[in-house]
């Protein structure tokens, strides 16, 4: 066993605390990696407050993570010493059930293994990415193209693949308008990826704050949701909405933005239960949907299409030191981005 230093949850109400722990010894079939970003995401900070439900203390979260390999098992074929690479949001499926075996591991049926927070085949905790290193198997590690800039492809790994999944599953492309509801770590990689798939970006925040960057970033247009009017005016507009915010909306206010066979599509995931009324679905024959990551293929084809758009996250770079402040700056929707810790402040 390997002992890394880590920052760890040691309950659901305490910061997050240096610490070690344990990574297993490197199998056949396992990548070591030595980190060297990884983004926080709110998943994190809903994982570790134990808002999606209880889980085991202390935890150590992270599932944007970037670094090098530095050992290999003696079966693996597909990284060597020295690749540049990523891990996501999962680290193993069961490989056997319908879904996965049709490249869908991201919904495997018994449920895939979570980079944290998730029992290990051996029966263990997985602990994420704000450690220093990480043993994960082959086939779930992701190769991050050299001409992203290393700390802020760290967000590519969740933030990325999660909005560039649903908008290339429901077509995101030339003729289509797109709105993206919010404009925080999820809402500026959808709008990036959104306008690099040739489609009318439309940005709907909760003001005009942040207008200048969502143009900067590839917006069309920018309306502000906390005027009435914004509603009336953008009705029976869009093909696909893409709800990034992971507090509870009201969707069906939302629903009536979408034309004939359109599609709001929920990736951002907050406790609460979001009510959808019927008749607002049937007008247009509109769709709910939710997205959920994607596949280990469908991130790969993601972070090449982002290194061919001269795609990557905006990210404010912090130290590890200074993780619960962000967390608090998180929840205060004060980030410009996505915040990313440098690993070599946990060495």
């Amino acid at each position: 066993m390997l002992t890394v230093n880590a920052y760890a949850a040691p309950s659901a109400t305490e910061p997050l605390v240096p610490t070690t722990i344990e990574r297993r010894d490197v199998g056949p079939h396992d990548v070591l990696i030595e980190i060297a970003y990884a983004g926080i995401c709110h998943s994190d900070i809903h994982t570790v407050r134990g808002e999606w439900g209880e889980i085991s203390y202390p935890q150590v979260v992270g599932h944007e993570i970037v670094g090098v390999v530095t050992e290999v098992g003696s079966e693996v074929s597909l990284h060597a010493v020295g690749d540049r690479v990523g891990v996501g949001c999962m680290v193993n499926s069961c490989r056997e059930c319908e879904n996965c075996l049709a490249g869908a591991e991201n919904y495997c049926l018994n449920g895939n293994t979570g980079t944290y927070a998730a029992v290990d085949k051996d029966g263990s905790i997985t602990q994420g990415g704000y450690s220093t290193h990480v043993v994960v198997v082959e086939d779930f590690v992701l190769k991050v193209p050299e001409s992203i800039p290393y700390e802020a492809a760290a967000p590519l790994l969740c933030a990325g693949i999660t909005t560039y999944s649903p908008l290339a599953h429901w077509n995101a492309g030339p003729g289509k308008k797109v709105a993206v509801v919010g404009m925080g770590g999820l809402g500026h990689m959808a709008v990036k990826i959104a306008h690099a798939m040739g489609a009318e970006v439309t940005v709907l925040s909760q003001s005009l704050s942040k207008k200048e960057d969502g143009l900067r970033l590839g917006a069309d247009h920018y309306y502000a949701t906390s005027d009435d009017e914004t509603f009336e005016k953008l009705a029976n507009t869009f093909d696909l909405i893409i709800n990034s915010v992971s507090a509870k909306i009201d969707i069906d206010s939302y629903l009536k933005l979408l034309r004939l066979h359109g599609t709001l599509v929920s990736v951002g995931a907050p406790p609460e239960a979001l009510e959808v009324h019927a008749f607002t679905l049937f007008d247009n024959r509109r769709s709910f949907a939710g997205s959920s990551i994607g596949s280990i293929a469908e991130t790969q084809e993601m972070l090449d299409f982002c290194a061919e758009h001269g795609i990557a996250a905006e990210i404010e770079l912090i130290d590890a030191s200074q993780i619960n402040e962000a967390y608090k700056r998180v929840l205060n929707s004060d980030v410009r981005y996505r915040f990313v810790i440098d690993v070599e402040s946990i060495k």
